[in-house]
């Protein structure tokens, strides 16, 4: 792996790590399209820092805790409308 790649790889994964981005926002900042970051994430990162790896998953377990409340909350105020 190329050390460009490895030093974007590992970058993502630091700013979702202190962030709390989401892939979108992520994909914005780092100009690049949101299946690139989350083929990162998912498949590239676990070989370069392991430790990282697991703190990225437990970001990506938060976000997809909170989209179903959200989802849940939006309905409900789209109804009362």
């Amino acid at each position: 792996m190329k050390e460009k790649l490895k030093t974007r790889i590992l970058n993502e994964g630091n700013r979702i790590v202190e962030t709390g981005k989401t892939l979108r926002e992520l994909a914005l900042e780092f100009g690049v399209s949101k299946s690139t970051i989350h083929k990162d994430m998912q498949t590239k990162l676990i070989h370069l820092d392991e430790d990282l790896y697991r703190k990225v998953q437990k970001v990506f377990w938060e976000h997809l805790e909170s989209r179903y409340y959200l989802g849940g909350e939006n309905s409900k105020k789209n109804i009362k409308k």
